[in-house]
């Protein structure tokens, strides 16, 4: 089922989700809702605020990406496969050069800035049985596992923007915060009219 996705501006993308527990209410539903959602709005991760609910949960498929041109023909085959649940998830190490790559975010639709982040990460997390997992991550899954992280951390990409960047983007901020901006996949928005 297609759920409804969060715009900037409502309160739980600000929430550090909480940590779940094997019994929590119809976890195998949801997981499969927010791939089915992830997918209709042609994203490649989705993490639990983003549609409404503060809990340490983010799904990743990474597949779109596996047809860039400009990576290598094993990035692409890594990432054609990289589809993962990640639950209650803490990235235990950073490394590697910063850099820059265009981002987007579903909850905020229609703005996309370069944003640096660490082009290697290890996160622990617990899979879609509770199963404990260690990734050692580079390149774009390391960014995507870093950005949907975030989600779950209360922070947005937007965030990580230059006081110029983001005084650049406010109006268009603010539009997505009433409600004012057309995309092809459902949203509730804080304070739309």
């Amino acid at each position: 089922m297609v759920l409804p996705i969060i715009g900037y501006g409502d309160p739980v993308l600000r929430k550090v989700g909480e940590d779940i527990t094997p019994d929590y209410p119809e976890l195998k539903a949801l997981i499969a809702n927010m791939y089915d959602t992830m997918r209709h709005a042609y994203g490649v991760g989705l993490a639990a605020p983003q549609v409404g609910l503060a809990i340490r949960l983010f799904v990743v498929d990474a597949s779109p990406f596996a047809e860039d041109d400009d990576l290598t023909p094993e990035e692409q085959a890594f990432l054609k496969t990289f589809q993962k649940t990640f639950i209650n998830a803490k990235i235990t190490e950073e490394t590697g050069d910063k850099w820059n790559f265009n981002e987007g975010c579903l909850s905020i639709p229609g703005v996309r800035e370069d944003v640096s982040r660490h082009k290697q990460i290890t996160i622990e997390y617990l899979d879609e049985d509770f199963k404990p997992q260690t990734l050692i991550l580079d390149g774009l899954a390391a960014r995507i596992v870093q950005h949907e992280y975030d989600h779950i951390e209360g922070i947005l990409f937007t965030d990580k923007l230059s006081a110029f960047k983001k005084q650049l983007i406010k109006s268009k901020l603010n539009n997505i915060m009433k409600g004012k901006v057309k995309v092809d996949y459902r949203m509730k928005f804080s304070n739309a009219k």
